[in-house]
């Protein structure tokens, strides 16, 4: 699973980096926890261009009675997204992009958890898979969430945990955002583990096990 990550990059990257017109400022973030507000970028239903969103981080699908359903749908698998209730609909119609400066996985040892913070080699900005939901309770006001779609991990990440996120290469962003493919098994390629050559993972202390920590600190390389 994909359950902590960063977004540290400028303003002006992530605006590049997505062919944003705009984007509002964003505070340094690196310690991105479930439940808080995402950076995201979608094609809405009723235009053709890109736009920038915050979306709440565990989705909440349109039929659930409580929202506190979407604490427990902060990752969806993607070889079963299109099949599951409560992402079936948001794989055809509400994709979307979270950029990150990088995230973590924690790998267990000797009964103990050591967390290692995974990035681009490059130091850019990249995306992962998103899908998005709004939920509305009666009287309410419309809350926007969204699940991190995952997969098998590559032989970098195999060593750390089993899963990885999707990563969706730059070249691809047009495509997953398209609102005219709705067939799920169009983007099941995108599914596949990102190339290790292009990523680099390093152990990090364990201040990161805190949601409330978030420092430049947690991402320093443990001495070795």
């Amino acid at each position: 699973m994909c359950g902590r990550f960063t977004l540290f990059d400028s303003v002006a990257s992530v605006a590049e980096g997505f062919g944003l017109a705009e984007v509002p400022f964003l505070s340094p973030r690196y310690n991105i926890a479930p439940s808080q507000e995402v950076a995201a970028v979608r094609i809405p239903a009723e235009g053709r261009a890109r736009e920038f969103a915050l979306l709440r981080w565990g989705l909440i699908p349109s039929w659930a009675k409580d929202p506190s359903l979407g604490d427990r749908m902060i990752n969806a698998r993607s070889e079963t997204v299109a099949e599951k209730p409560a992402f079936r609909s948001a794989i055809r119609r509400r994709r979307c992009l979270v950029p990150a400066s990088g995230f973590y996985e924690w790998k267990r040892t000797n009964g103990r958890k050591q967390p290692y913070f995974i990035r681009m080699r490059a130091g850019k900005v990249f995306a992962f898979a998103g899908l998005w939901e709004s939920w509305k309770e009666p009287g309410g006001a419309a809350v926007e969430s969204c699940a991190l779609l995952t997969t098998s991990p590559n032989d970098l990440l195999r060593p750390i945990h089993d899963r990885m996120p999707v990563i969706v290469s730059p070249r691809d962003y047009d495509l997953w955002l398209s609102p005219e493919i709705q067939d799920p098994r169009e983007l099941a390629f995108l599914f596949r583990p990102y190339p290790l050559e292009e990523m680099d993972a390093f152990p990090v202390g364990t201040a990161v096990n805190n949601p409330k920590t978030d420092a430049p600190a947690l991402i320093e390389p443990l001495a070795r």
